[in-house]
């Protein structure tokens, strides 16, 4: 695949992404009836609800920013995959497995769009830590001593 596709699949999804967890987290933080109802019934307590809501909108704000942040875009997708696992059991446990199909959904789109989230930007952090100190250990976090300092 080549990079012009791939960033067209990464934007796409970027945007599907933010549109239907923004829409979810603005109608979270304006206390919309249905989606307090479905959240309050799966057993949440309502000042999750709007940790939920700022959470998703500052996410979506990491997220549409490109080339930039990338680490906590990490965090974000992992907040989004933990938001759909959560639902999809949720609904699974309290109301009828039709109401999961949504999560099945958001994890399909949100896997792709992750996966081009690598293609674009490989994680090569043994990379990184081996530029800054030509010397460093393995484990990346042990650095060398200097040898001017030992006895």
């Amino acid at each position: 695949m080549n990079l012009k596709t791939t960033q067209i699949i990464y934007w796409t999804g970027a945007i599907l992404t933010s549109l239907w967890f923004g829409a979810s987290g603005f109608f979270e933080l304006t206390r919309n009836p249905i989606v307090w109802g479905i959240t309050v019934q799966l057993g949440y307590p309502p000042h999750f609800i709007y940790i939920l809501g700022v959470a998703k909108l500052s996410g979506i704000i990491v997220l549409l920013t490109p080339h930039r942040l990338l680490r906590l875009k990490e965090w974000v997708f992992a907040g989004i995959f933990f938001d759909i696992i959560f639902a999809f059991f949720s609904k699974l446990s309290v109301l009828e497995p039709v109401s999961a199909v949504d999560a099945v959904v958001a994890f399909v789109m949100v896997s792709i769009t992750y996966a081009m989230f690598r293609q674009l930007y490989p994680a090569n952090f043994s990379r990184v830590a081996y530029q800054m100190n030509k010397k460093a250990h393995p484990l990346c976090f042990i650095l060398p001593r200097n040898k001017s300092t030992n006895p």
